[in-house]
């Protein structure tokens, strides 16, 4: 029913919005945001609902009817003034991220500070708030929209945009924004362990974080499938349902739920441990902890501590968030000659040290870190790297170590890769097999060799016979990696086998397998004469040393798919497709046969 007030009909829902304003009843709740590597807790996002049982319990309702009334200040206020209440309680290495919605810097009551008033008024940083900006209405005028950001940056607050993939969350944001967090929408997550379309998407978006230091969230995640395939994505962040619902305090994670995170982090590791994409540069952080000195620390007290210590270098850090570093040899210079001391001793060290250091994230691959070290001016590419970790320091990490870890890594790549092919050769294949029966569920691994390849051999030559498997190699790792490009791995045991392990639809694993057969015999006719070509045999002594007409070489396929980790060991599971293998070669033409791992468990 509707209310006659001053000669107009006002609406219930208007009434009980004003209500709503006047008597503050909005609460907040609380969703954890996950590090997708080891389960830890990066911070929180303040999720507003308006009172229960009412029309606007959920916050797009209550945002509507503000902007239909010319409110959105109020009610933005109101949120944040609700989210930031426990802040209190959240401690200082966590994060609180809270929504902002674009339209509300067009109120004529925007003013700058009112969040920072009301930290210094419960004694929190800002550095503890990221500001999300929440796109659902399009940003039309980027000049003030940055001016604000801006501001909020300059304060020390941080900045995410959400969203991303859906409505007005474009790449055109992103690049003005060049915001500190981006937040996958949860349309783009959904089912994305069975499409491949969307994994491609999220890599890109991976891939272009490495470089410009931005944190991947991935919103909406709802099954542990789906959490899997993000962490083999490398996604940084995750958010949703699975791993923690909304609550009105600050919840952890359920024990499960890490354990499950930390399996399938070893699980990523070992699928590509030959990839330099997973070695980290928080791996080379330097052993020795230096004291954090801030921008005006005299010169003469850091000198004396590295000259002291075995450190090359100190970060000057403003609330523990890197500012710029000076290494030793810098300092010494500036100091030494004959009115160095007397000039610099006393001066901070804002003077002298470089305030556009390399600062790089806990996680980004050392591969990357090296590329852009060496990208860096003459004068600063021999200067330590520094690392943080949700934007606060953890350390440096010297150049001499990046280039110890380059070449030791191609040492142990060339180990562990198969001379011929390239593809990751047993040791790996070993671990892939234990993480196989150990974490994998509802996976498929192929074991496909070559028929008849002695005989090929022995009338073409060893020559020829490397070439027939390089082909191979090559030609299945195309088909694998354009079919299942993030949740795949394909290696090579020796000779003319090789192992396949793939996720994702049970319909898909046959056509992989029909794709790779069709592909060989569609190229077959380059390996042979015309003449056994045409004729389809060749001539030559079988295993008996008789000689007589024998078939074209030829590929089988065995494979296993379901719940692999059922099997007791990596030998129960290669035992069984060893009885596979046995079958398909018997039929001595190019064919698969792959099985439910459940025939064999029973």
């Amino acid at each position: 029913m509707n209310q006659i007030e001053n000669g107009k009909i006002i609406s219930i829902e208007d009434v009980l919005f004003e209500d709503i304003l006047k008597n503050e009843k909005v609460t907040s709740y609380y969703q954890p945001i996950v590090s997708l590597r080891n389960g830890d807790i990066l911070g929180y996002e303040a999720l507003s609902r308006g009172p229960e049982k009412t029309v606007f319990y959920s916050p797009l309702e209550l945002i509507e009817k503000a902007h239909e009334k010319e409110k959105i200040w109020e009610l933005e206020m109101l949120f944040r003034k609700k989210a930031l209440e426990r802040i209190s309680e959240l401690g200082d290495d966590k994060l609180l991220f809270v929504n902002v919605d674009p339209e509300v810097i067009k109120a004529s009551e925007y003013k700058t500070g009112l969040t920072k008033e009301y930290l210094d008024e419960i004694g929190c940083k800002e550095s503890s708030i990221v500001f999300e900006i929440t796109e659902r209405t399009a940003i039309f005028d980027y000049t003030a929209f940055m001016n604000v950001l801006d501001n909020y940056r300059n304060q020390g607050y941080q900045v995410a945009i959400d969203d991303v993939g859906a409505g007005y969350s474009g790449l055109k944001t992103i690049n003005e924004i060049r915001p500190n967090f981006i937040k996958i929408d949860m349309d783009l997550i959904r089912n994305i362990d069975k499409d491949a379309f969307k994994q491609a998407l999220i890599k890109a978006f991976v891939d272009t974080s490495l470089t410009t230091n931005i944190k991947i969230i991935a919103e909406g995640i709802e099954t542990k499938e789906e959490m899997k395939t993000l962490i083999l994505l490398g996604v940084h962040l995750g958010q949703g349902f699975y791993l923690r619902k909304p609550s009105a305090g600050f919840e952890s994670l359920d024990e499960d739920v890490i354990t499950r995170i930390k399996d399938y982090n070893q699980i990523s590791r070992n699928l590509n441990e030959y990839s330099q994409e997973y070695h980290y540069i928080s791996n080379l952080i330097n052993s020795h902890v230096n004291p954090i000195y801030e921008s005006m620390a005299p010169c003469i007290t850091i000198k004396n501590h590295l000259d002291k210590v075995e450190a090359k270098s100190a970060c000057i850090c403003e609330n523990e968030r890197p500012v710029g570093i000076i290494m030793k040899h810098n300092i010494d210079a500036s100091m030494s000659g004959k009115y160095g001391f007397s000039l610099f001793a006393n001066k901070p060290i804002s003077r002298i040290m470089n305030t556009s250091p390399l600062v790089v994230d806990y996680y980004m691959p050392i591969s990357v870190v090296a590329k852009s070290a060496m990208e860096r001016p003459d004068e600063q590419i021999f200067d330590d790297v520094i690392v943080t970790k949700s934007g606060k320091y953890q350390g440096t990490v010297s150049m001499k170590k990046i280039f110890e870890y380059t070449l030791m890594y191609e040492k142990n790549s060339a180990k562990e890769r198969n001379p011929l092919t390239g593809l990751p050769g047993n040791p790996v294949i070993t671990r892939v097999m234990t993480d196989v029966v150990s974490f994998n569920n509802n996976s498929c691994i192929l074991y496909v060799d070559i028929n008849e390849f002695k005989i090929y051999n022995d009338v073409y030559g060893f020559e020829k016979g490397d070439v027939m498997i390089k082909y191979l190699a090559d030609m299945m790792n195309i088909a694998v990696k354009n079919k299942f490009p993030h949740t795949s791995f394909i290696g090579h045991v020796g000779g003319d086998d090789f192992v396949i392990v793939i996720e994702g639809e049970v319909s898909e694993y046959e056509k992989m397998a029909q794709i790779i057969l069709d592909q060989f015999e569609a190229d077959k006719s380059d390996f042979f004469t015309e003449e056994h070509f045409r004729c389809g045999t060749i001539k030559a002594e079988d295993r008996f040393g008789i000689v007589r007409d024998l078939a074209l070489t030829s590929i089988s396929i065995s494979g296993l798919y379901g719940n692999l980790n059922e099997f007791q060991s990596s030998d129960a599971l290669s035992e069984a497709l060893a009885k596979i293998k046995k079958k398909v070669k018997r039929h001595g033409k190019s064919m698969y046969m792959l099985n439910p791992a459940q025939i064999y468990l029973s």
